[in-house]
């Protein structure tokens, strides 16, 4: 008998995800009404919803609790009041991008990597993004535009990676990505792309035949990073796209950012790294929450990250406890806590 999931995913065409991502929920209303809860318990921002838009893909809405203000995936999406909150040392611009962006697409922060931001959007706005005030208008390249970038890369031999970002790099096109790849695989120095992408767990749809034979037909060493931040974001079709991008060769680790009401607590980090590694998923990092204009209300202190990562040292393998991190501009990579 047929496996319901492979058949799922098989019948997804190129169209079918690009259809998702193009009947996004944008109307709080409608979400709120999908979810069966009443919208004078809890009020949105139409300041926030102005700044940072409502978006949401319906599977992903799928996995959201009916009638329950508390669900961890529904907490990530909705357009808080809290959002209005001014809250010291909480800017548009905690990350100093702007510093490490010598050509258009480009962020040059470390030593033998760049990245660079494959698409302006994402499938999916979370409220705690870090880049919800990022210049993407003069970040998004067009094809020509691109040159400065490969350019850039191959005038500096030392740079031996790529990080495709964004947006999120998977919300091109097929024919997009490929074209993309292929300009990086020209590179002669090169020898790994890495993807940081959401829409393995948002739109796991999107993982297409098509893609998977560009990402196996490429030279370079292909790592994905998805991003998961708990148990309840991964169901059998996201599972079964991990299979599928592991069969192709792709190495696939996953980054979270410690949330307060999300996953701050260590039932639910500990179990999140349980799931994922159960479907060849190694956990790699945990970020501290940026202090990001906007997303104060997600924030959870330096003693209680601490003390979450000593509890998953005591549950689980080394090799299945993140790296507590965070991002200080200006260093040379991300700055170890635990």
């Amino acid at each position: 008998m047929a496996n319901p999931v492979v058949s799922i995913i098989q019948s997804n065409l190129p169209e079918k995800w690009q259809e998702i991502l193009s009947d996004l929920i944008t109307d709080p209303k409608e979400l709120l009404q999908i979810l069966q809860l009443d919208p004078d318990t809890r009020p949105y921002s139409l300041a926030a919803l102005k700044q940072f838009p409502l978006k949401a893909p319906r599977p992903y809405v799928d996995r959201i609790a009916k009638a329950n203000w508390d669900d961890p995936l529904l907490r990530q999406i909705w357009p808080a009041v809290e959002e209005e909150n001014n809250l010291q040392g909480f800017t548009s611009n905690p990350l100093e991008e702007d510093l490490f962006n010598p050509v258009p697409g480009l962020l040059h922060k470390y030593q033998g990597r760049v990245l660079l931001t494959a698409a302006p959007h994402c499938a999916i706005h979370c409220r705690y993004c870090f880049r919800r005030h990022f210049d993407y208008q003069t970040n998004s390249p067009s094809r020509a535009q691109w040159d400065a970038a490969f350019a850039y890369i191959g005038s500096d031999p030392g740079i031996e990676e790529v990080i495709l970002s964004g947006g999120d790099p998977l919300a091109i096109s097929d024919r997009q990505f490929s074209w993309l790849l292929g300009q990086l695989a020209q590179i002669p120095q090169l020898t790994t792309v890495r993807i940081h992408s959401r829409l393995p767990i948002v739109i796991p749809q999107r993982i297409t035949t098509e893609l998977l034979r560009c990402l196996a037909e490429t030279r370079l060493k292909v790592v994905m990073v998805v991003h998961c931040n708990h148990s309840q974001e991964l169901d059998r079709v996201v599972t079964h796209s991990f299979s599928m991008l592991t069969e192709h060769g792709v190495k696939l680790f996953n980054q979270s950012v410690i949330l307060k009401d999300v996953n701050n607590s260590a039932q639910d980090l500990i179990q999140l790294s349980k799931a994922l590694f159960a479907h060849d998923v190694l956990p790699y990092y945990l970020h501290m929450p940026d202090q990001v204009a906007g997303t104060g209300h997600f924030y959870v202190k330096d003693r209680e990250a601490r003390q979450l990562m000593k509890a998953m040292h005591a549950a689980l393998p080394g090799y299945l406890v993140p790296h507590l991190v965070r991002e200080i501009p200006g260093e040379l990579g991300k700055t170890r806590l635990a």
